[in-house]
Parts: structure tokens; C-alpha cells; sequence
């Protein structure tokens, strides 16, 4: 009996000495970190633990530096035409996916027609006036864009809601006062600067 008191006594000695080990480790990591301390996984390197943390990915836009003022200026008038239009390219390549997934359930070629009618209808309604009172570079520079939103130009969606001779005609006049409906955006090459200046936009430093 005095040896089962002893194994008990000693047990509940161990276990009382276990707990507070566990109360106290506790309370060292308490202290030792503070709240804005982020636990991470290590990697052991050569005898060294190495953090490995994953880091969101960054991107930096700047816009190249200008020896003339004359530079300047031309830049900060494509800044302003840029800003002024990407909006309405934004707004068309919203409303391309939503009409295209209303043209999906239509049933017949002639609810299409009425579709795309609608559609013309209620862009011309909203935004014409504002659309007809653009600069010729802004109109330009719009186009472009618009292929940059939608990736197809200005052309092939005119075709879509008007069909293609409208679509020709429509070219046809636009080449008269020097647009070109099927011109395609060139991000890496000749609109290099517009898709810098809308990625600053993007990026909230313009």
C-alpha cells in the first residue's frame, strides 16, 4: 500500500511539473513574440534556418524621363486622352460578355438581330453625346482600346451587331477622316505608352 501512495504521489509530481512546463513555455512564446509576428515555414541550408515566405507579386510602372518640355506636354495630353476614353473601352468589354451571354439562349437569327439592335440602341442612348464629342485622338485612341478590352476591333464588333456590309460601309467613311476600324492595340510595340499609362492607371499613380 505505502508503495502504490508512492508511485501515485510521484505521478501526479510528474504530471503537476509536466503542466507547468507547458504554462510556462506558453508564457515565453507570449512574451516573446508580438502581435504583428507572422509564423512562417523554414528550410534548413547548410545548418541555417532559412524563412520561406511567398510573396505577393508586385508590379512597378514609371513613366520614362523627357529632356523637353515639348516632350512633356505631348505626354501629359496622351495621360489626359487616355484617361478620358478608358472608361467607355472598359464599359464596351462589359457589355460585350454581357450581350454575348444573352446571344447564347437566343433561339432563332432574328431574336439576335433584335438582341444586337437593342443593345446599339442603348449605348447610343447612353453615351453617344459623349462619344460624339470626342477629339480625333481620343476617338483613335479609343479603338484602339476597345480591341485592347474586347480583343476584337472596333470592326468585327460593328459587323456583329450590324452585319458586314454595314460594317464595310461604316470603314469605308471612318478611313475618310483618317480612322481605321480594324486597327489592332500593339501593347508591346507602337502603344507601348498608352498600355504603360493605363497600367499607372490601374496601379493608382495616375
Amino acid at each position: 500500500m505505502f508503495m502504490i501512495r508512492k508511485i501515485l504521489i510521484l505521478f501526479f509530481l510528474l504530471l503537476s511539473s509536466w503542466m507547468n512546463g507547458q504554462v510556462i513555455s506558453q508564457d515565453i512564446r507570449k512574451s516573446q513574440f508580438k502581435k504583428d509576428t507572422l509564423i512562417v515555414f523554414a528550410k534548413i541550408v547548410n545548418h541555417d534556418t532559412i524563412p520561406m515566405v511567398q510573396l505577393p507579386e508586385v508590379s512597378i510602372y514609371a513613366m520614362r524621363l523627357f529632356d523637353s518640355r515639348r516632350d512633356i506636354r505631348r505626354i501629359e495630353r496622351l495621360i489626359y486622352h487616355v484617361k478620358k476614353v478608358y472608361p467607355y473601352a472598359k464599359l464596351a468589354g462589359i457589355k460585350l460578355a454581357e450581350y454575348e451571354s444573352i446571344l447564347q439562349v437566343a433561339n432563332s437569327d432574328r431574336e439576335r438581330r433584335k438582341i444586337m439592335k437593342h443593345a446599339e440602341d442603348e449605348i447610343n442612348e447612353q453615351f453617344g453625346s459623349d462619344l460624339r464629342d470626342l477629339t480625333f485622338t481620343q476617338g483613335k485612341i479609343l479603338i484602339k482600346l476597345i480591341d485592347r478590352e474586347t480583343s476584337e476591333t472596333s470592326f468585327d464588333l460593328l459587323k456583329g451587331m450590324r452585319g458586314g456590309f454595314t460594317a464595310f460601309f461604316y470603314q469605308s467613311f471612318a478611313r475618310i477622316w483618317g480612322y481605321n476600324l480594324k486597327i489592332k492595340y500593339d501593347p508591346n510595340g507602337e502603344d507601348e505608352l498608352i498600355e504603360t499609362i493605363i497600367l499607372m492607371i490601374e496601379n493608382g499613380q495616375l
